[in-house]
């Protein structure tokens, strides 16, 4: 067991937050709603559950009247900040439109230019409500315009909660001299027939996924690939990987879908297909289009997008709601037009380079991976490439930490494979010094915890 060496600045005493109210509330909430909570994510137990009674900027308040600087943001919508002036007067004409008609309006072309203009390979749009829905109809195309039902899923990606993606290659019990890993639900309810559509690669291995390619090509009508892994620390594909699997993606006739729900428009105005130099055939968008507002899209080449209507069904009764649609008009100018996204990640920056000299004075190995926008933190020195990676490394610390920072005002997510999302309205405020200062006691607090455990083990 490993024994860290305080700093100079040992943890200081500081007074518990309370949860009381929260905890009341739980118990109230899960009488009515399955734990507590309307998405299971946000369960963190019936003791530790937050519920919000409102944010601004990069600050949320609880119930019980805690404030946090939050590096969760909703899993990333909040690119602004929450109730950004801006986005919610807009918001607000929105409504003067009237909501939802089963009619479409001017301003969804307006948007889908604009689409069209940051993101090259964004030919042709079409909008939904939630990643998962547009990563369904990225689904749906690809197979329609294939002829090919199954589909490849990069281990360790995140592609919401439908049937069809809901599987993971079982690693940790894995043995490789018994072939492919077994692949697995995430849920029960799914159908286990469904097991049979869903293939697994590592992420940066050309290999692995050619040789999958050379097997099943003429199964697999999909590839669907986060570049940068949103729910897996941002673990990021390599340039040449993206490369290989886009030319791998061309000779064996497979779409490219490329789910940039997290990272569209966020680590660059082109998303993770500006960063690396691709595109996709098709991508998904969702969390900063609209500020939080509920707004999504497929889009991707012109040929496959012509499949809707001509032999594909989409569609949805809330699609372009005036107010999402409204808010994404006015989230996507600010992001095109505006220094938002520098100010963001110069902010990351800080924020990483201030907790690396914090670590290093305390010998703790660390290392960053991802974009500063949406950076994923690990206590070795090189960063995993891959899930398989991931499972191997030692996230004990990270675990401990996050409980110790939740102690002193920092929201970042208790599980480590989620990143912290960086919002503009953190570069605006005393955010930086604020973190820096409760990430530094509770590195203490973390250390000397374990110091002690160790010592009574």
């Amino acid at each position: 067991m490993r024994t860290y060496i305080l700093g100079k600045t040992s943890a200081s005493k500081f007074m518990p937050r309370t949860l009381t109210r929260s905890n009341q509330h739980w118990q109230k909430a899960s009488r009515r709603i399955p734990l507590g909570v309307s998405s299971n994510f946000r369960y963190w137990g019936e003791n530790k559950t937050i519920y919000v009674d409102h944010g601004k900027g990069g600050r949320i308040t609880d119930i019980d009247g805690n404030r946090y600087v939050d590096y969760r943001m909703g899993y990333g919508p909040g690119i602004l900040g929450y109730a950004d002036s801006r986005v919610d007067e807009a918001a607000r004409n929105g409504m003067q439109t009237g909501g939802v008609f089963a009619l479409s309006t001017e301003l969804e072309y307006s948007v889908a230019e604009r689409i069209g203009t940051m993101v090259p390979a964004a030919e042709m749009v079409r909008f939904s409500n939630s990643g998962t829905e547009a990563v369904m109809a990225a689904l749906r195309l690809a197979r329609a315009y294939t002829g090919k039902e199954a589909h490849i899923i990069v281990e360790g990606g995140y592609h919401g909660i439908f049937d069809a993606v809901l599987w993971y290659a079982d690693i940790k019990t894995w043995n490789p001299a018994l072939g492919d890993p077994p692949i697995e639900a995430n849920s029960e309810g799914i159908p286990q027939v469904l097991k049979q559509l869903a293939h697994f690669t590592p992420l940066n291995d050309a290999n692995h996924l050619e040789d999958l390619l050379k097997r099943h090509h003429q199964d697999i009508g999909a590839f669907l690939i986060e570049p940068m892994m949103g729910n897996c620390c941002s673990i990021t594909a390599d340039v040449e990987y993206v490369q290989a699997a886009r030319q791998l993606c061309e000779k064996y006739n497979v779409v490219m879908i490329v789910d940039e729900v997290k990272t569209g428009f966020r680590v660059a105005r082109g998303g993770v297909q500006e960063l690396l130099g691709f595109q996709a055939d098709l991508c998904t968008f969702a969390k900063a289009v609209g500020n939080g507002y509920p707004i999504s899209m497929v889009a991707g080449r012109a040929d496959i997008m012509r499949k809707i209507g001509n032999g594909v069904i989409h569609g949805g009764t809330y699609t372009c709601h005036s107010v999402a649609l409204a808010a994404a008009d006015k989230t996507l100018e600010i992001l095109a037009e505006t220094d938002a996204l520098e100010s963001i990640a110069r902010y990351g920056t800080a924020m990483q380079d201030g907790m690396s000299r914090i670590l290093e004075a305390r010998d703790i190995p660390h290392s960053f991976v991802g974009h500063p926008s949406m950076g994923g933190l690990f206590f070795r020195r090189r960063p995993p490439r891959n899930y398989r990676d991931w499972l191997d490394s030692d996230y004990s610390f990270y675990d401990a930490l996050a409980v110790e920072l939740h102690e002193l005002g920092i929201l970042c997510e208790p599980d480590s494979r989620e990143p912290w999302f960086i919002c503009e309205a953190h570069a605006h405020d005393d955010s930086l010094a604020l973190t820096l200062h409760a990430f530094e006691q509770a590195v203490d607090i973390t250390m000397q915890k374990l110091n002690t455990k160790a010592a009574n083990a």
